[in-house]
C-alpha cells in the first residue's frame, strides 16, 4: 500500500503526524507498536519495510502467550518517521485520538538459512503472507509470527508469538502500560465526559 493512501487520508494542516516520505534505518530494521485511542481502542504493529513502515492494527494488542491468536488487520503504510509519533490527532481527522509509543526496537527474519539480506526475506516472506521474525523490544521479545487468514478479507492477518523463552502463559499488553500513559488518561476523560453527558 504506497505511502499516498497514507498521504491522502491525512490534513496536515491540522494533523501533527509526519508526511509520508520514505527513509531508512543505518543499520538493522526497526519495529514499533503505538498504543492507538481512536474510534476503538487498538494498538498499531509497525514492521519496517522498503523505508517505509508496513503497519496493522491490532485489536486486542500484541501478546506473549502462543495461545493468543490476535487478529491484526493490515493498514496503509506509514512514514518511517511515523515510528517517533505521539500526541493527539484532532476530531475530525482519520485516526482521531491520543497515540503513544507501547514497544519499539530492532526485528530481524527468523530465517537464517536465507541467502537473501535480512529485508529481501522478510519481503519475499510478506508477499507469501507468512512472516516469521525476532523482536528485540523492550516488551515483545523473541520468535513471532504474522500469517495472512485464507478465505478472510484480503488484509485480515493473525499475530502470534512462537514457544521460546520469551513466552508468557498469561499476557496483557494493558497491564504492561506505562502509569503515566497519555492514551490511559485520554480514555479517563473521555469516559468521565461521556458519564457526566449522561447524567444531564
Amino acid at each position: 500500500m504506497p505511502l499516498k493512501d497514507y498521504n491522502n487520508k491525512r490534513k496536515f494542516d491540522e494533523t501533527t503526524e509526519p508526511k509520508g516520505k520514505t527513509k531508512k534505518s543505518e543499520d538493522k530494521l526497526i519495529f514499533v507498536i503505538q498504543r492507538h485511542a481512536a474510534s476503538r481502542l487498538h494498538y498499531d504493529f509497525r514492521l519496517e519495510m522498503e523505508g517505509v513502515l508496513k503497519s496493522w492494527a491490532v485489536p486486542k494488542g500484541p501478546s506473549l502467550n502462543p495461545e493468543d491468536k490476535r487478529l491484526a488487520m493490515m493498514v496503509e503504510d506509514h512514514p518511517y518517521d511515523y515510528k517517533d509519533f505521539e500526541g493527539n490527532i484532532p476530531e475530525g481527522n482519520y485516526g482521531a485520538g491520543q497515540v503513544e509509543v507501547w514497544d519499539s526496537g530492532t526485528y530481524e527474519p527468523l530465517d537464517e538459512t536465507s541467502k537473501l539480506s535480512d529485508e529481501k526475506e522478510l519481503l519475499k516472506e510478506l508477499k507469501a503472507g507468512s512472516l516469521k521474525f525476532i523482536l528485540h523490544g523492550k516488551k515483545l521479545k523473541g520468535e513471532f509470527a504474522l500469517v495472512k487468514m485464507k478465505n478472510a478479507e484480503n488484509n485480515a492477518w493473525l499475530l502470534i508469538k512462537h514457544k521460546d523463552k520469551f513466552a508468557e502463559e498469561k499476557y496483557d499488553a494493558e497491564e504492561n502500560t506505562a502509569k503515566n500513559s497519555q492514551v490511559t488518561k485520554f480514555l479517563e476523560k473521555k469516559k468521565s465526559l461521556k458519564s457526566s453527558k449522561k447524567k444531564s
